[in-house]
């Protein structure tokens, strides 16, 4: 078994170690930090987003995190893709934890639900901000309804445009996300 002073010979400096009793408790703060956080240049709206040359038609991957329908004769599934890595979230109404509430698996409250699911794990997972290019025929329909409970979780079906540097002669200049003005 290891003592108390080999730990802290183990550890880095930023670490706090907390004992059975006490806690030793590090104020030096580094003062430069390294976000290893893949995602986390796409969250400030200046990671890579393919788009294409502007001479070229629309691209379809132009997108971060993009949302899928599909639809069965028994069942629905709904997944949230990312332009790179595939598939990220998934949830479906083959799924017990789901179908065990359900009547049937492709009715009216099995698309609410199925929405409210997706939002709930879109959130835990840490999407706020998902594409979403589904049309709806009817207002009142299915997928309006699917849509409409993804919205109600908290999550928005439109990602923010990639932030790109402007030139120094450019006119308009955006506000930079990162940076917060009050």
């Amino acid at each position: 078994m290891h003592t108390i002073k080999e730990f802290r010979k183990l550890l880095s400096p930023q670490v706090a170690v907390r004992h059975s009793s006490n806690t030793i408790k590090n104020t030096n703060l580094p003062s430069v930090f390294v976000n290893r956080n893949p995602r986390n240049l796409e969250r400030m709206r200046i990671g890579y987003r393919p788009d294409g040359y502007h001479v070229e038609k629309p691209l379809k991957y132009n997108y971060w995190h993009k949302l899928f329908l599909s639809i069965s004769t028994r069942h629905v599934t709904a997944s949230i893709n990312h332009f790179e890595n595939g598939e990220v979230l998934k949830a479906s109404t083959k799924e017990w934890c789901i179908k065990k509430y359900l009547y049937k698996g492709n009715d009216t409250a099995a698309y609410i639900n199925l929405g409210r699911v997706l939002g709930m794990r879109c959130l835990q997972s840490g999407l706020t901000e998902i594409s979403c290019d589904i049309e709806q025929l009817n207002p009142e329909g299915k997928i309006a309804l699917f849509l409409k409970a993804v919205q109600d979780s908290g999550v928005q079906l439109k990602e923010p445009p990639q932030y790109k540097k402007p030139y120094p002669w450019d006119q308009h200049r955006p506000e930079k996300p990162w940076e917060i003005v009050e």
